[in-house]
C-alpha cells in the first residue's frame, strides 16, 4: 500500500479535523455526530488495514473532517481558533508521544482490550468508551502541554461526555499518527496547502 501521497494525508489531516471538531460539539453541546463518532472512534481500534480511508470506515464516513479542514483552510482567518487549537495540540504532542516507546505499549495493550469489548458491546457501547478515556487519561494527559478542553461545565462535568471527549483526542492521536505516516509534515501543510485545498474539493465531490 502506497502511503505517502496528497490524498492519504489529506484524509488524515481530515480525520484529526474530525475529531477536533467531535469534541467541540461534545463541549458545547453535549452531543457529537453519530456517523463521525462511529467513525473516529472506529479508527482507534482499526490497527491493520489495506487502506487509509479504510481506517474511518469510507469517505462518507469522515465527511464532517473533510469539510471542516476544507472551511479552516479557506482564506487567511482561522474560521474556527478553537477547534485550530485542538488539532495543533495533537499534531504536537503525538510528536512527543513517537519518542515514549513505553507510553505507545501501553497504548496499544489498552487499544486490544477495546477491540474485545467492542466486539463484546458493540463500538459506542459505554464500557468501550470508558476504557478509551482510561487510555488517554493514563498516557496522553500526563504529557505536556494537556489539552484544555472549552465548553459548557454543565456537559464537560458529565462523565460520560467527558469519556467521549477523551476517546475523541485518543481518535485525533490516531489521526496524527496517520499523518505523519503517510509523510505528513508541518512544512508540507505550509507548502503544499494549494495542493491540500484541490484534495480537499475532489475528495468532498466524491462524498
Amino acid at each position: 500500500m502506497q502511503l505517502n501521497t496528497i490524498t492519504n494525508q489529506t484524509i488524515a489531516l481530515a480525520g484529526i479535523a474530525q475529531a477536533a471538531a467531535l469534541v467541540q460539539q461534545l463541549a458545547t453541546t453535549g452531543t457529537g455526530d453519530s456517523i463521525a463518532m462511529e467513525a473516529s472512534i472506529g479508527s482507534v481500534l482499526k490497527i491493520d488495514s489495506d487502506s487509509v480511508i479504510d481506517i474511518y470506515g469510507g469517505l462518507a464516513e469522515i465527511k464532517l473532517g473533510l469539510k471542516q479542514l476544507k472551511e479552516q483552510m479557506t482564506g487567511y482567518k482561522i474560521v474556527n481558533p478553537e477547534q485550530a487549537r485542538y488539532c495543533a495540540s495533537l499534531v504536537f504532542l503525538e510528536n512527543q508521544l513517537s519518542s515514549r516507546k513505553d507510553m505507545l505499549k501501553s497504548i496499544q495493550t489498552g487499544i486490544i482490550k477495546a477491540q474485545a469489548q467492542s466486539e463484546h458491546f458493540g463500538l459506542l457501547h459505554e464500557n468501550v468508551l470508558a476504557n478509551l478515556s482510561e487510555i488517554y487519561q493514563s498516557t496522553i494527559s500526563t504529557l505536556q502541554p494537556r489539552i484544555m478542553v472549552n465548553g459548557e461545565q454543565s456537559y464537560l462535568s458529565r462523565p460520560d461526555i467527558a469519556n467521549k471527549i477523551r476517546a475523541c483526542l485518543l481518535a485525533g492521536i490516531r489521526s496524527a499518527i496517520l499523518w505523519k505516516q503517510c509523510g505528513g509534515t508541518r512544512w508540507k501543510f505550509l507548502f503544499f496547502r494549494k495542493k491540500i485545498q484541490a484534495e480537499l474539493q475532489s475528495l468532498l465531490k466524491q462524498v
